[in-house]
């Protein structure tokens, strides 16, 4: 099954709407199956004097406060209807994170999409990752931050508001969701588990892609990777490790202003990593171990056969002195080595000929 790679735009677009064609025309020429962006309300989804991160402060005014920053960033309805005409022209998948559920819902009535991504920052918000579910949509979760129990507690939740009618769950209610039929049943069919370390870029030593095969073989789902590690090996790296869908963001100049340009890929690097996962892909193969069409032709080239090392006459033993083993491999297998010592040969033989 082909990787499903998702090129994020996030808040890449800066706003402008020219730079976010330009962003998706850059997306379908390197031949990613989808592009996401961001849905959120800026009142909405911090107070007018939370932090930013880091990493923010680093890329964009330090005097600014993180309300103010998104709400240069914030797209309108008006400007998301133009980005999904824009994917719809070049073919791509449209996508967008939503951080509140009427951005949820708005994204589901309005554009259909496909599935809806929950960002890492949301793994612990119950109250959207319900009202999510309902909405009836495949869901791709992100875990970043997250330990395993909270990844159970989230699935939690969706697993309930896939197969069950309340809105006001308890501990319990979430745990029998979670743990019966029907609910896994619901979580197999809608749910991609990413695994994600959120920082911006992520150390490639604290990347830890041993973590997939944790959530795989926790939840017995589909995982992949949201990758902010600088460059493109730790993703395909991913995808040989058995990553189902990549999500990576990506820019047109990681000069340009804004929280998340720094950290992205350009759109070289994006294109040599749709690359590289397509290359892994086919690398895969089957697990199998026989000689491939390719390889018969050239096992005689390659292997040796048992040969004369010196003149053997008709009835002369063969011993360590007059047996040997030299190219090519088209005749008896060197394995023979050992029970052909001490016996009698039928012919005689010049040396570097084979043995028969």
């Amino acid at each position: 099954m082909s990787t499903y790679v998702i090129a994020e735009v996030g808040v890449n677009h800066n706003g402008s709407m020219d730079l976010a064609r330009d962003l998706i025309e850059v997306a379908a020429e390197a031949g990613v199956d989808a592009i996401k962006f961001q849905t959120f309300r800026s009142e909405e989804l911090v107070t007018g004097d939370a932090p930013k991160a880091d990493y923010q402060t680093e890329t964009t005014d330090a005097e600014e406060s993180q309300a103010e920053m998104l709400r240069r960033l914030e797209l309108s309805p008006e400007q998301h209807h133009t980005i999904a005409g824009y994917c719809a022209e070049n073919d791509l998948q449209f996508l967008s994170t939503p951080f509140d559920v009427q951005s949820a819902r708005f994204l589901v009535d309005e554009f259909d999409v496909p599935r809806v991504k929950i960002g890492s920052g949301e793994l612990t918000n119950g109250p959207l990752l319900l009202n999510i579910a309902r909405l009836g949509r495949p869901v791709i979760l992100s875990t970043g931050m997250g330990t395993l129990g909270e990844v159970e507690q989230a699935l939690s939740v969706l697993a309930y508001g896939y197969v069950a009618d309340g809105d006001r769950p308890t501990f319990e209610d979430l745990e029998r969701a979670f743990a019966s039929t029907e609910g896994q049943n619901a979580l197999d069919r809608n749910v991609t588990v990413l695994h994600c370390v959120t920082e911006y870029p992520a150390p490639v030593e604290a990347t830890n892609l041993r973590a997939m095969d944790t959530l795989r073989e926790a939840f017995d789902l589909p995982v992949g990777l949201s990758d902010h590690t600088e460059g493109i090996a730790v993703p395909i790296a991913a995808v040989a490790r058995g990553a189902t869908l990549i999500e990576k963001h990506f820019t047109l100049d990681r000069s340009l202003p804004g929280p998340d340009h720094e950290a992205s890929l350009e759109p070289d690097e994006l294109r040599d990593m749709v690359q590289g996962i397509r290359d892994a892909e086919g690398a895969l193969g089957t697990a199998r171990k026989a000689p491939t069409d390719s390889e018969w032709k050239n096992r005689p080239v390659a292997r040796k056969s048992l040969v004369a090392t010196q003149p053997i006459q008709e009835g002369e033993d063969f011993t360590l002195d007059n047996l040997g083993v030299k190219r090519p491999g088209d005749g008896l297998s060197p394995m023979r080595y050992w029970e052909r010592l001490d016996t009698t040969a039928s012919r005689s033989y010049t040396p570097g000929e084979q043995i028969r």
